[in-house]
């Protein structure tokens, strides 16, 4: 219980930053916003023509009687949208992070700086970091592809499907959500998705504890645009915390340097 309790107070330690500085809060935002409109977009698109596409789909069943017919395609239609929408779920961190990656990463840093935590990168230059984002962001978006597919066609099992999976899925996301935020700590360091895994792997109880409530959280419409860029604080903490970093002056990863007895400056 004390892991996962560490783990959620990296997530609040980074709502508590991003609240105190509300021009973080406000650019944090924007790329989180961008991407809720980009999928919520492709979600209404496809529901407006996912009738077509059932139809185009299932050639087969043309010649069949117009009760089975209809009953197959409104089924497909259904099953396309509720696919779209877990997949949008998995990979709405992983679009955000690619489209506000250099913010993000200036936040990474900053979170760092604040607190003291030293940056023992690889000394890898912008464009090359650049590059490790993009790659792993494409990545994760595969695995969350692979995974949505999966964990719908589970969903269709009797009693599993009701039960098991939806617990594997919040599960799945949560992952994803971790291996999305610690991502400027160990791009930096030149460990990438495989290896990340790995070491998270070994703290799962503190990155569950961070990673659950955060992907909740990403699913509640609007609170996303607060949610990311806390996060992304919180994930850089959850990421010093498992690589084993030391906490300057005996502070915590939650307390931030402060200078001649004042909170470090937030804006």
């Amino acid at each position: 219980m004390n892991e996962m309790s560490a783990g959620v107070r990296d997530l609040g330690s980074g709502f508590t930053s991003i609240v105190r500085s509300p021009r973080m809060l406000l650019l944090g935002g924007v790329p989180a916003l961008l991407s809720s409109l980009l999928l919520l977009t492709a979600i209404v698109v496809l529901a407006l023509h996912s009738g077509d596409v059932a139809n185009w789909l299932t050639p087969f069943a043309d010649g069949w009687s117009e009760w089975w017919r209809r009953s197959l395609r409104i089924l497909l239609a259904i099953a396309l949208v509720a696919g779209a929408v877990l997949l949008g779920s998995v990979s709405f961190i992983a679009l955000t992070l690619l489209i506000g990656g250099p913010f993000y990463d200036h936040l990474a840093e900053r979170t760092e700086r604040e607190r003291g935590l030293g940056d023992d990168g690889d000394g890898a230059g912008g464009v090359r970091l650049l590059w490790r984002g993009l790659a792993d962001a494409l990545r994760l978006v595969c695995v969350g592809v692979v995974g949505a597919v999966v964990l719908f066609a589970l969903g269709f099992v009797p009693v599993l499907g009701q039960t098991v999976v939806p617990v594997l899925g919040l599960i799945f996301g949560g992952w994803l959500v971790a291996l999305e935020l610690t991502g400027p700590v160990f791009q930096r360091r030149g460990m990438m998705v495989g290896r990340r895994h790995r070491i998270l792997w070994r703290h799962r109880r503190t990155v569950l504890g961070f990673a659950v409530p955060a992907y909740l959280l990403c699913l509640i419409p609007v609170a996303q645009l607060v949610v990311v860029p806390a996060a992304v604080v919180g994930g850089t903490l959850l990421g010093h915390r498992v690589l084993g970093s030391r906490w300057p002056e005996g502070r915590t990863a939650t307390e931030p340097r402060t200078s001649g007895g004042t909170p470090a400056e937030s804006g």
